[in-house]
């Protein structure tokens, strides 16, 4: 038998949860050259001419005014081997890159060593939503690599089995 529909915080928040999704790290840096970041599950592509993505921020992060003043950021599509920095990088208050396998690119921001995907991206669009706000980016530059992505689902991570053959 189905539960019958309701706009209670909390079952929207359990239903949510119920959608399987992939787990970003999303960096920049702020004014100051000081690095910053969070963890997404809301991410998602929306154009391909041009090539577009969004991510969802929200807007009581520390991080929230390094990334609505960003010319720049990156979206890093995590690994198995990233979860525990995909937790911490959703934990407010914690220094997130320390020993953490970021390196600075050409534009000083942070990347990470060993993702899935990194997606280059610059400010497109920001639009307010809610408790959030919708960052748009195009991306500018796509680099792919040899590990498998993680899920999330149902607030816990769980592992992708590679297709074969592919």
């Amino acid at each position: 038998m189905t539960d019958t529909l309701s706009t209670d915080a909390g079952r929207f928040r359990e239903a949510m949860a119920s959608f399987p999704s992939g787990v970003t790290i999303v960096t920049t840096t702020d004014g100051s050259g000081k690095w910053r970041g969070f963890t997404a599950t809301s991410f998602c592509s929306v154009s391909m001419e041009p090539p577009l993505v969004l991510v969802c921020l929200a807007a009581s992060a520390e991080c929230h005014p390094a990334f609505t003043s960003a010319a720049r950021w990156l979206v890093h599509v995590i690994t198995d081997e990233h979860t525990d920095l995909a937790m911490r990088f959703a934990t407010r208050g914690t220094d997130k890159f320390a020993q953490a396998g970021f390196a600075p690119n050409e534009y000083g921001l942070p990347t990470l060593n060993g993702a899935a995907v990194t997606l280059e991206c610059s400010t497109y669009a920001i639009h307010p939503a809610g408790d959030h706000t919708i960052l748009l980016g195009q991306v500018d530059d796509v680099r792919l690599g040899d590990s498998t992505p993680t899920l999330y689902y149902r607030r816990d991570f769980h592992h992708l089995e590679p297709v074969s053959g592919s």
